[in-house]
């Protein structure tokens, strides 16, 4: 079974809000998640990270620690290995781009009202990621 490396960033505000994005493409059309994507084949993760963002959200980060790694099932039959990044907001104007069709910043008590990718909350409680949970 194939396994394609992904990332995913965890990024917090100063009012405790994280940032989401509204996925425009299949696998979780429609569903809210953490910006992020493939890692290109010779691209660090942290590399694919500040690229997704950037392409995503318009916001350029700091890619900081893993906070966390998930195996996720793909369409083909293979899996997502996804590894999650704490990462800071140090520039750029916040616009969905590439295959996000929104992006928003949302209280983290208030995730579970939204409609998530699958095991999202679940993740990010296991993490601890400051007020999930």
């Amino acid at each position: 079974m194939r396994a394609t490396p992904c990332v995913g960033a965890i990024v917090l505000d100063g009012e405790g809000r994280i940032l989401l994005i509204r996925r425009g493409t299949p696998p979780g059309k429609g569903l809210w998640s953490l910006p992020g994507g493939r890692v290109e084949p010779g691209e660090s993760d942290a590399g694919a990270l500040a690229r997704e963002l950037l392409e995503e959200t318009g916001l350029e980060v700091t890619v900081g620690p893993l906070v966390g790694s998930v195996t996720r099932p793909a369409p083909d039959g293979g899996t997502y290995d996804i590894r999650d990044y704490a990462c800071i907001v140090h520039g750029g104007t916040m616009q969905a781009g590439d295959d996000a069709e929104s992006v928003r910043w949302v209280p983290a008590d208030q995730l579970r009202l939204l409609e998530l990718t699958d095991g999202l909350l679940d993740a990010l409680t296991e993490w601890n990621v400051p007020g999930v949970g």
